[in-house]
């Protein structure tokens, strides 16, 4: 993976009303950290990050970090992870990690799929990715910014484990080998849509209802213990021996 040069601020004030500040003004707030320093807050030029990120195959990207007026004037470190606006997509904050170039570096990369498989092109399957991030360790120049594997020779009702992945030179492949990441599946029936929508497991929506029935359903029904219920066998059993009374007048 080839590093892209950043440039940063430190940020002095990491209160709430002044991030928003901040990013009024084109700024966006970021933390970098690793075990070679202490945490910093920075700041960084919006435009700068998203065109980082656009042009980037994944977010998985290794910068040369240039702090300005730091005694360390570049580090070498990795977008770890970035916050976007739910709506506009816009950068809310990032988070670098920063490493040696001398030392391996544990990362996820997604998995992309070249050519067309057969069991997709002449068995009528579905191609499904079964996993869509792997797990990788290397230095940091040799970090793939994604996996790449050829389905071509996928046949319907086969799959292609981690195991069977060839990984780029330097880099190792982490993981449970025989789990399957890409497949050909064969395409639902009628019938077997149907079935896998009854078995489909209750939501929490469902839950509540159930709830709710239940409640209904306890409100409705005496309590135990209660009260009134025990009142109501003493009544009844009042009131029987003075009927029996009754009839015992008439019959004389």
């Amino acid at each position: 993976m080839k590093s892209v040069p950043l440039n940063a601020v430190v940020r002095t004030s990491i209160r709430g009303r002044a991030v928003k500040k901040l990013r009024g003004t084109g700024r966006v707030p970021a933390v970098v950290y690793g075990r070679l320093a202490e945490p910093q807050s920075l700041e960084i030029n919006a435009k700068e990050i998203s065109d980082l990120i656009h042009h980037s195959v994944s977010e998985n990207v290794l910068v040369d970090l240039s702090v300005k007026d730091d005694p360390r004037p570049k580090r070498l470190a990795l977008v770890q992870d970035v916050q976007h606006h739910p709506f506009s997509g816009e950068v809310l904050h990032v988070d670098l990690h920063e490493v040696a170039e001398t030392e391996k570096v544990t990362i996820m990369v997604p998995v992309e799929t070249v050519g067309e498989a057969v069991g997709v092109k002449s068995g009528g399957g579905v191609l499904e990715h079964v996993l869509f991030k792997i797990k990788v360790r290397a230095l940091p120049k040799d970090l793939p910014e994604q996996i790449t594997v050829d389905v071509t020779s996928l046949e319907l009702g086969k799959s292609i484990h981690l195991g069977e992945i060839q990984a780029p030179e330097g880099v190792e492949i982490l993981g449970d080998k025989k789990v399957s990441v890409i497949s050909v599946a064969a395409p639902r029936t009628e019938a077997e849509e149907a079935a896998a929508a009854e078995a489909a497991p209750v939501t929490a929506g469902d839950v509540e209802m159930l709830k709710e029935k239940k409640e209904e359903g306890a409100e409705a029904a005496p309590a135990k213990g209660d009260k009134g219920a025990e009142k109501a066998p003493a009544k009844a059993a009042e009131k029987a021996p003075a009927k029996s009374a009754a009839s015992a007048e008439k019959k004389k």
